[in-house]
């Protein structure tokens, strides 16, 4: 093969290379936190509602899946501390939500903003707490990780 061909066949690779990496997280989920307004009361009852709701495919053998949900431990990092609600349906993890999170400043505050979403991602294609961290918030995800998994030990998955 010539030079020039090598070089095209360089260049083409680290392109699609390129691509890849940049198209690997094209969403980002919303963050689900509770609404300040909403009583104590009525977020019980929704909370029993759901934990008691289940479903079966209505054959004689099918299984019920119950929806439970457990709040994690509130882990302490670098910047601040954060804590998470896990729900799960039998076994698969459906949704992960800030419970807890206080900050140092307002740079932490912002910067939780943007990976929380991406570490719900993580969690959800994971289906477990071992995910991976994202540079330049190792600590954040570390809590967020480790919350996760506080969650997941109450609930027995």
């Amino acid at each position: 093969m010539k030079p020039i061909g090598r070089v095209v066949l360089v260049v083409a690779a680290a392109v699609v290379g390129l691509v890849a990496v940049l198209s690997f997280h094209t969403s980002t989920p919303q963050l689900a936190l509770p609404t300040a307004g909403q009583p104590a009361s009525q977020r019980k009852q929704q909370q029993k509602a759901a934990a008691t709701s289940a479903s079966s495919s209505g054959s004689n053998n099918s299984a019920v899946l119950v929806t439970r949900s457990a709040v994690g431990a509130s882990e302490q990092y670098g910047y601040g501390a954060l804590s998470v609600r896990v729900t799960v349906r039998g076994n698969r993890i459906e949704d992960v939500t800030v419970n807890g999170l206080q900050t140092a400043e307002q740079y932490s505050q912002q910067l939780a903003a943007q990976v929380i979403p991406i570490l719900h991602s993580e969690v959800l294609s994971a289906q477990s707490a071992r995910i991976n961290g994202i540079s330049g918030a190792s600590y954040t995800s570390q809590a967020y990780a480790l919350s996760v998994q506080s969650a997941l030990d109450k609930l027995h998955v």
